[in-house]
């Protein structure tokens, strides 16, 4: 199992931005389709967006698109969620995941192998 850790969460004002950072120090995250979810209090896990293993194919989800950015730095083994124009529903936990292989790149939580224990991101004024 590919263990990952999510670093970048904090607190930030309505209107700001965030980078979190999705790692691993045992894999490499290359050959991994990678996908970042986020749980609210009293909600369910959301799926937000991915990007595929080896052609660097993205999605998002309605919720997100325009205003997060999905990428990989190769170099450092990271992939990356920059979030701009936050909002106060934006506020959650957030994770990033590895797709099982067969899925690809995809945002359905059952379709993931492996989680971060994930990051706080709180917006708030």
């Amino acid at each position: 199992q590919v263990q990952l850790v999510e670093s970048g969460g904090g607190l930030v004002q309505p209107g700001g931005s965030l980078r979190l950072s999705c790692g691993s120090s045992r894999f490499t995250l290359d050959d991994y389709a990678i996908a970042w979810f986020r749980q609210a209090p009293g909600k369910e896990r959301e799926g937000l967006t991915c990007i595929g293993s080896s052609d660097g194919t993205t999605y998002y989800e309605n919720s997100v698109k325009g205003r997060f950015t999905i990428s990989r730095d190769y170099n450092k083994n990271t992939v990356y969620l920059q979030m701009n124009s936050l909002k106060p529903e934006d506020t959650a936990v957030y994770y990033c995941a590895t797709s099982l292989r067969r899925f690809g790149c995809t945002v359905v939580a059952d379709h993931q192998a492996s989680w971060g224990p994930g990051t706080q991101v709180t917006v708030s004024s």
